[in-house]
């Protein structure tokens, strides 16, 4: 592949994929969660995001190749769990771009009354599959000119996606700020401590940030990995926090106080486009609406082109680790891996065709949660397999942080809810199956099923709680003891993770088969991956 990506292009990879068209509705969801104390709960969640995302980027830092969370654990716990968790991840990824392109069309609806049968929110007529159908194919052409041409048509409505909120904050604040919503109606913090998390688990909050794991995917064409990938990580989470938390403080100022007569709780804004569009309204800031309708649009459409590019370097990875047919890791003349782009567009046809929007996104949710796992367990797993490697970005306390952030996916799992979490379980089952009929005969060696042997423990003891919650379970856990559990059990999965890595020896065959070069790793353990594929290229 080609390394084309710098720092504003992986940057922007990372915030496209952060900043889709939610940010019209999140502030109202945390606000009637926490209250002004929403603020706090941006902050947890992008420091919450910012560790998972520091794991894998001294992984990708060192390591950089295509295919993130369907490569990475291959180097940590071999084939089983690397074909587990790049499973679970193409089922998302593959859903995430339809997922996108119906929500550009729901915004256009209103203007548009053909799109659908029955007016927006209704099964889409003929004519709206064609549309969908041809905006995933464009978002393939534009992936298969090349790496460099994808980065600056993304750079560009990237750019539109950070201006549009910033223009609605400084209007925002520019004609109306309530200084006394701050402290009136049940104060700062209505809801205590627990209204906080509450927006965090169930407000959206953390939801909202998890589209940095693009810029993992994309690791394999980025120049400069050991500072960029990193870097980049880092930028995009501060920059999606500042215009995530400076929507949540304009929409709180610009609310009128009779609106909050009944309470944060009970808070409800009605509008085409969301809650920000009815305080603009309701401003008289009736271009301010219009503006909002544009980043509507852009806002998916930039989300379907990342998730259209990503996707296609997790099929990649997937062929080499032999799930898929070895044709599907195979390169265009422009370093691109168009042959899996054209196999997920023909996937992302029929999920258009075949299934429900709403069974789409709950799959997407579904399937995208557990590979963030991989992350956290793989930094340590591989401080223990090579310890003298060397590597661009060093986190300090390494397992400290990661134990902290694997037990941040546990929760983010169970805060998707019971629903959520059975279809992960069916998912999971089916790659499993596919392992074990199809993939089993094209892998190299034995099945990795001894470095495997935490996925059983963590699998069942998740859908256990999940199952027995208060998020979408049946109840019988009270709530706060299902997200203690969640972190015991996460805690005690994470060191018997770490003890079930790969020997050196596994480590070194996957690393050689991975750059298909001469990738030396010398005496003391040095890895110069990079410095292989370069030469490669």
């Amino acid at each position: 592949m080609h390394r084309d990506i710098g720092l504003v292009g992986l940057t922007f990879v990372a915030v496209s994929g952060i900043i889709g068209s939610g940010w019209l509705f999140a502030p109202l969801l945390a606000a009637q969660h926490a209250g002004p104390a929403a603020l706090i709960a941006w902050i947890i969640g992008g420091v919450a995001m910012l560790l998972l995302a520091l794991t894998f980027a001294e992984i990708s830092a060192m390591l950089p190749v295509p295919g993130g969370v369907a490569r990475v654990p291959l180097f940590s716990h071999g084939n089983f769990v690397c074909t587990m968790m790049g499973w679970s991840g193409w089922v998302g990824y593959t859903t995430q771009a339809p997922i996108e392109v119906e929500a550009m069309l729901r915004y256009v609806g209103p203007h548009a009354n053909w799109l659908y049968v029955a007016g927006p929110g209704t099964d889409l007529s003929f004519m709206g599959i064609v549309l969908s159908m041809t905006l995933l194919a464009v978002f393939v052409v534009i992936n298969a000119i090349g790496v460099k041409f994808f980065a600056y048509v993304n750079s560009s409505i990237t750019w539109a996606k950070i201006l549009i909120p910033l223009i609605l904050v400084g209007m925002l604040l520019y004609t109306r700020f309530e200084v006394s919503n701050f402290t009136d109606h049940g104060g700062f913090a209505p809801f205590q401590w627990a209204g906080v998390l509450s927006a965090v688990s169930s407000g959206g909050v953390i939801f909202s940030y998890i589209g940095f794991r693009h810029a993992v995917d994309m690791a394999g064409e980025v120049r400069n990995p050991g500072f960029t990938i990193p870097t980049a990580l880092v930028l995009s989470v501060f920059i999606c926090f500042l215009i995530y938390g400076g929507l949540q403080f304009a929409f709180i100022g610009a609310l009128k106080p009779e609106e909050l007569i009944n309470g944060w709780g009970k808070l409800q804004l009605s509008s085409d486009y969301g809650p920000l569009g009815a305080v603009a309204s309701a401003l008289g800031l009736m271009w301010l609406v219009s503006l909002l309708n544009v980043g509507a649009v852009v806002g998916p459409m930039g989300g379907a082109l990342v998730a259209t590019g990503s996707c296609a370097r997790i099929s990649f990875a997937l062929a080499e680790n032999g799930l898929f047919p070895r044709l599907i890791a195979t390169l265009s003349d422009r370093g691109v891996p168009l042959t899996a782009l054209l196999m997920n567009l023909a996937v992302a046809v029929l999920t258009f065709i075949l299934l429900p929007f709403e069974e789409v996104v709950k799959l997407n949710e579904s399937a995208i949660m557990l590979s963030f796992v991989v992350g956290p367990v793989g930094v340590v797993a591989l401080r223990h397999i090579l310890p003298k490697a060397r590597r661009p970005i060093v986190l300090p306390a390494v397992k400290v942080l990661a134990c902290a952030a694997f037990v941040i996916c546990g929760l983010i799992i169970l805060w998707a809810g019971w629903e959520t979490v059975w279809r992960l379980g069916l998912c999971l089952m089916v790659g499993a199956v596919l392992f074990f009929t199809y993939a089993i005969r094209h892998i190299k060696g034995t099945p990795d099923l001894a470095e495997a042997a935490w996925l059983g423990p963590y699998f069942v003891g998740m859908g256990a709680i999940s199952a027995l919650s208060t998020f979408g379970g049946m109840g019988v856990l009270t709530h706060g003891l299902d997200s203690l559990l969640v972190v015991l059990l996460s805690i005690g999965v994470f060191f018997h993770a770490v003890h079930c890595r790969l020997s050196e020896a596994k480590f070194r065959s996957y690393v050689s088969e991975e750059v298909l070069a001469e990738a030396e790793i010398g005496d003391h353990g040095v890895v110069r991956a990079e410095s292989a594929l370069r030469h490669r290229h």
